[in-house]
């Protein structure tokens, strides 16, 4: 199952994981960067409603250059420009995420408005009619980035970004590599203040991404490694969520199992999007972008098992080793009934946590779907020009008509 021949990449990350790792390890990582001015961006919850800002001022003295805690949800451009104009005005020359993913997301775009020269809407990723999307290549060297996560996310350790604008009719996305953190710190305390209902949502995701992944075929064995653990710990933890919101194991373990995800990509795994179990990302991401209280993980899980039940094209490897895998794999099965199998199991864990398995259940107009379908043609992570505008739309309108 594994290929032989892989390319792998391995960028310069430091991981901090624990109990009062921002006191134990920060100011060391901020002076490793030759920072002077570590800038932090968050959400106003997370600088209001827990102390996590404070602890990291506290840890780096003089270094503390101020705080930015209007971003929002699904990192909207406004809040993204005016991060990066508070950035500047305090002399930033680095920058100390905090949050979940939005605020990742929005803090490599905040870096890239500090260095590049060039107009935000000419430098992200392009939509030209009739052909292929393209994103610029961005050269300016970035601010160093620091991720403290609160919620479990694979927006940890990645360098692409999409911004919310409600002036446009996609979102604003930007591509860079050097936009990765050079540490991320899986701070106990920190995990803990985020909301039961938030490290649902976000779990939810976790977990469903890795299902996704289990259905790779011919992955290389470094690649395989990261995916199948990653997949062992969110599997292990997903179900306990019903009964232990608060216990900080499971949140980073969850965690953990997002890094892992990133670490199997960069050893050569492609980022699925495609495939008969992996829900469709650019419907849900149509989902919570457009409704303010919907969140990414129930985006994810109203259509996921639908997803599998209308799909036509099965690999028979590939749903034998997602059953095997969710361990509702019998001798004898075919394709179709173990992906059948599959979506019963996923229902059935995704009730138990508590999350919602059909878009009725939060509150969509039956009369928003052709406009939710016709707002999945303009992401690049799904659908970077490989596909018509009319068959992605017609796609999305049928699976959102049978998850309703």
């Amino acid at each position: 199952m594994s290929e032989t021949s892989f390319r792998s990449v391995v960028y310069p990350l430091r991981i901090h994981c624990g109990r009062d790792a921002i006191e134990q390890g920060l100011k060391d990582a901020v002076d490793r960067a030759r920072a002077k001015r570590a800038f932090v961006v968050c959400s106003a919850s997370v600088n209001r409603r827990t102390d996590t800002v404070r602890r990291i001022e506290a840890a780096l003295g003089n270094r503390y250059a101020g705080v930015y805690d209007g971003i929002e949800k699904d990192s909207t451009y406004a809040s993204v420009h005016a991060a990066q104009q508070a950035a500047t005005a305090a002399g930033a020359d680095l920058l100390i995420a905090v949050g979940g993913g939005s605020v990742m997301v929005a803090t490599r775009v905040v870096a890239i408005f500090m260095a590049e020269a060039g107009d935000p809407f000419q430098i992200m990723t392009q939509y030209p009619e009739d052909k292929p999307a393209y994103s610029p290549r961005l050269l300016a060297p970035k601010p160093p980035i620091i991720n403290v996560p609160t919620t479990p996310t694979s927006a940890m350790n990645r360098s692409g970004a999409g911004l919310k604008n409600p002036d446009l009719d996609h979102r604003m996305e930007y591509f860079d590599p050097k936009t990765r953190p050079q540490a991320i710190f899986v701070d106990e305390q920190a995990l803990l203040s985020a909301p039961p209902e938030l490290i649902r949502s976000t779990a939810t995701t976790v977990f469903a991404s890795n299902v996704t992944a289990m259905s790779q075929l011919g992955i290389n064995p470094l690649a395989e490694a990261s995916r199948n653990h990653a997949f062992r710990l969110a599997y292990r933890a997903y179900p306990r969520l019903a009964d232990e919101l608060d216990n900080p194991s499971l949140r980073i373990d969850f965690a953990v199992a997002a890094l892992l995800q990133d670490r199997g990509e960069d050893d050569g795994m492609r980022r699925y999007r495609g495939g008969a179990f992996s829900g469709n990302y650019a419907v849900s991401t149509a989902l919570h972008v457009r409704y303010p209280h919907v969140g990414q993980g129930e985006s994810t899980s109203v259509v996921h098992a639908t997803k599998i039940r209308l799909s036509e094209a099965i690999d028979p490897q590939a749903a034998r080793q997602v059953a095997e895998a969710l361990e509702v794999w019998r001798d004898g099965m075919d394709a179709r009934q173990a992906a059948l199998a599959v979506a019963d199991k996923l229902e059935t864990l995704y009730g138990r946590v508590g999350v919602p398995t059909r878009l009725r259940q939060i509150d969509i107009p039956r009369g928003d779907l052709q406009t939710i379908a016709n707002e999945t043609v303009k992401n690049f992570n799904f659908n970077p020009g490989m596909r018509s505008a009319q068959d992605q739309i017609d796609d999305a309108l049928n699976l959102l008509e049978a998850a309703y």
